[in-house]
């Protein structure tokens, strides 16, 4: 059974996304889900668009779909028909020599191979030229089915947790709701005041990363301090494993920078907004040039409430608004995330919220574990499925 070698792009179509005008984005369900790189891997979208459109650009379930900036997911689309912005491409198989589920699978191992040979920076960027010039080594159309249907079998058993932890963050979110409310409506009557009446006054509030006069590339070292990037900021979950260090004299100079436990760390690169709470395992660490960090007087704001507010009902905030740049938010910019006015629970109902969402923690941290064991698994699969063809 013969593997021959052949350029990607000689088997695939691939579709760019259009730079749809934010004059036409809306929260209110008019018009067509938006798919931005933030809804890649969840599948679906809370922006709308209600302008002209054409309609290749219509995208629908079961399309492959590649997010070209930060972590370069691939994910099938499962938010029915949906518009493709910019900077997400969807991926196909143009001919018969190349199974759509072999695609699927052998498409990390391609993306992986892409982001090793990208310069070593904070953020990178995928190009479809990137993708058309991957070689690799491709079965039979027979024997690509049949691996494939292997790796779709361990990959149902994986998804299947992570279809759990997602179903704990829809608990958060009930949970949030039964608490407090719809943030919009309020209809508890919680003060609202501005965020900047709740922040820290022994530390920076609120401190956007280092820029490259401050930090340049040649200064990252292979081990050190850590510097937390847009992969550690998950939804609701900080990933404390760091690809990015610096020395102890850089820490020095850098230490308004510092990250504590407790702190929230919010991305403005990559999925713009994703936020979460810092539980750094090191004593020393900071921000990478495209995180901003919060840091909250928890005498009256705990950061459990606010990343839930941030996290479950960003468009159920008044203040906050798409600006005109593609997946970027206001409160994006630390000044204005000052002034933005949020409800402002009684300490003790905010602290029931903390205890419960730190129980869900627990329990999710277990999943973890577990979901990580069978990413290994199933990475151990894909090794032995496509050996070393790239």
């Amino acid at each position: 059974m013969t593997w021959r070698r052949s350029v990607l792009g000689d088997h695939l179509d691939i579709l760019s996304g259009f730079a749809f005008k934010s004059q036409w984005f809306n929260a209110d369900g008019r018009g067509l889900p938006l798919i931005r790189i933030r809804d890649v891997v969840p599948g679906k979208s809370d922006t709308y668009y209600s302008g002209p459109y054409q309609e290749r650009y219509v995208i629908t379930d079961g399309d492959l779909l590649i997010g070209m900036d930060g972590e370069f997911n691939r994910a099938r689309w499962r938010g029915g028909r949906a518009l493709l912005n910019q900077r997400v491409c969807k991926v196909s198989p143009s001919n018969g020599s190349l199974d759509e589920r072999y695609l699927f699978h052998v498409l990390p191992q391609v993306l992986k191979a892409i982001e090793d040979k990208t310069p070593f920076v904070t953020v990178k960027h995928l190009s479809v030229n990137d993708l058309r010039e991957v070689e690799l080594f491709l079965p039979p159309i027979s024997e690509q089915g049949r691996i494939a249907a292997i790796l779709d079998r361990a990959d149902g058993i994986r998804r299947k947790r992570v279809q759990t932890h997602a179903m704990a963050n829809e608990l958060l979110r009930s949970a949030f709701l039964n608490l407090f409310g719809d943030p919009l409506a309020n209809p508890h009557g919680f003060p609202t005041e501005e965020i900047a009446f709740h922040l820290s006054k022994q530390r920076t509030g609120t401190q956007s990363g280092p820029f490259g006069s401050a930090l340049k590339k040649h200064e990252y070292t292979r081990a050190g301090i850590p510097v937390w990037g847009v992969d550690n900021v998950q939804q609701n979950e900080f990933v404390n494993n760091a690809k990015l260090f610096i020395s102890e004299g850089k820490f020095d100079q850098l230490q308004r920078y510092a990250v504590e436990a407790g702190d929230i760390l919010i991305s403005r690169a990559g999925t713009v907004g994703r936020m979460c709470i810092a539980t750094p395992t090191v004593a020393k660490s900071i921000i990478s040039t495209n995180l901003i960090r919060v840091v909250l007087d928890k005498s009256s704001l705990l950061p459990e409430y606010f990343v839930a507010l941030f996290t479950y009902f960003p468009h159920r905030l008044g203040a906050l608004k798409a600006n005109n740049k593609d997946n970027a938010f206001t409160f994006l910019n630390p000044r204005t995330l000052k002034t933005i006015e949020i409800p402002i629970p009684p300490i003790e109902l905010q602290e029931k919220y903390r205890r419960f969402s730190q129980a869900v923690e627990r329990q999710m941290s277990l999943e973890r574990e577990h979901l990580a064991g069978l990413k290994t698994l199933f990475a151990s699969l894909s090794q032995r499925a496509f050996g070393n063809n790239l």
